[in-house]
């Protein structure tokens, strides 16, 4: 039986299926309210075994934990000195997050174009990018697959630049046997609800710099050299310093206590993720409409989400209209991303706009996220199947 025929007559689901809810089981309830019983909810111990335990899991020196990922990218051009006159090179193709960090240190976003074949950024085009004003260079790992970070590294050798990855999407990813967060300078985890970690809220810096590391943490709380569980902890002494003009970016011990169990299962949800993906690639086989997501040539596939593109010059429909026929049939997709320089802030704030980066908005019209969680069943991947298969053979060209 081909594939097409094994989907041909099942029937249209009864409810909706959620885009991405998170999974998250009985250890991180039970470690919640230790929390809670314990009367230590804010930055505490918990904060600081997530860190460790993060450190130990990417291969990195130090981590500190974060109430996102958008707060580790700016603190870590903060803490390289970065603002007004610099230039950090970045990609268009990522959440306006990536870009707003540069421009609130006060520095200019210098985008440079992805490769289609991975959304990634493009190290050639980046590298026409460099100019006397640069000073660091903030690659985004697509979905979780990594950019060519040989090819990226080289480049920031050569000018002198900082290297900060913006791994949201690449917890348990891995370049070449090395799982990302050990690699570069900086590395930026996200923690948010929709991450395979997740603390709900939240977000994490790893690096081997740990005067860097210092530098960071003691911004994220207020400029303080010592948080409260450092003041507070039997023996300690209660006298602080501001020693900057600080944030307020720290992780609370309740978000840290998700985080610990969360992290302990990303090897596992990586299994379930790449048999979700098999399935998909089996069911979707022959649909010549769309192409699936590859692998990762260069190491491990970290497969935070599932982007499908759709070949618009064999459809008589666009990707928006192909969205609203798989909510009409009970299945959620998403979009990831509409390119930063083509929302309505981009011309006043980044000087760019649309025709501007003509790859990112190639893949910006025809990317198509299904639905992609360790909680989905093979019935639910089977519905996702026969729905997109019913919208794209309904409406070929």
């Amino acid at each position: 039986m081909m594939p097409d025929e094994r989907y041909l007559n099942r029937p249209k689901r009864h409810a909706m299926l959620p885009f991405c809810p998170p999974d998250l089981g009985q250890e991180e309830m039970d470690e919640v309210m230790d929390s809670l019983r314990s009367g230590w909810i804010t930055t505490g111990p918990k904060t600081a075994k997530f860190e460790r335990e993060l450190a130990a899991y990417v291969g990195a020196g130090q981590a500190v934990a974060l109430n996102s990922a958008t707060a580790g990218l700016f603190l870590c051009l903060k803490a390289l000195g970065i603002g007004p006159g610099d230039e950090v090179i970045t990609t268009p193709y990522t959440f306006a997050a990536s870009v707003n960090v540069i421009l609130h240190c006060g520095a200019r976003p210098v985008l440079a174009d992805v490769k289609k074949d991975d959304f990634n950024l493009d190290p050639e085009l980046a590298a026409k990018a460099v100019t006397k004003r640069t000073r660091a260079i903030i690659p985004v790992h697509f979905a979780g697959k990594s950019c060519d970070l040989d090819a990226i590294g080289a480049l920031a050798k050569k000018h002198g630049l900082a290297v900060i990855e913006d791994a949201a999407h690449a917890i348990g990813t891995e370049y070449k046997g090395k799982k990302i967060g050990g690699i570069s300078r900086f590395t930026v985890f996200s923690f948010h609800a929709v991450k395979n970690a997740t603390t709900g809220e939240g977000g994490a810096v790893t690096t081997d710099d740990a005067g860097m590391a210092e530098k960071i943490r003691v911004m994220s709380l207020h400029g303080m050299n010592k948080d409260a569980w450092k003041r507070y902890s039997p023996g300690a002494k209660v006298q602080y310093d501001i020693v900057c003009p600080g944030y307020k970016f720290n992780m609370m011990d309740l978000q840290a206590a998700l985080g610990i169990h969360q992290l302990r299962r990303v090897e596992q949800t990586l299994e379930r993720r790449r048999a979700i993906a098999a399935r998909y690639r089996e069911g979707l086989f022959g649909l010549d409409a769309l192409t699936l997501p590859g692998e990762a040539p260069d190491g491990r596939h970290g497969r935070h989400l599932y982007p499908a593109l759709l070949d618009l010059e064999q459809l008589a429909i666009g990707r928006d209209r192909v969205i609203e026929l798989l909510q009409q049939e009970n299945i959620s997709s998403n979009i990831h991303y509409t390119p930063v320089h083509l929302f309505s802030y981009a011309r006043e704030y980044l000087g760019y706009g649309p025709g501007d980066f003509p790859n990112a908005e190639w893949l910006g019209e025809r990317e198509l996220t299904l639905p992609f969680y360790n909680r989905l069943s093979e019935g639910d991947v089977d519905d996702v199947i026969a729905a997109v298969r019913k919208v794209i053979t309904g409406n070929r060209a």
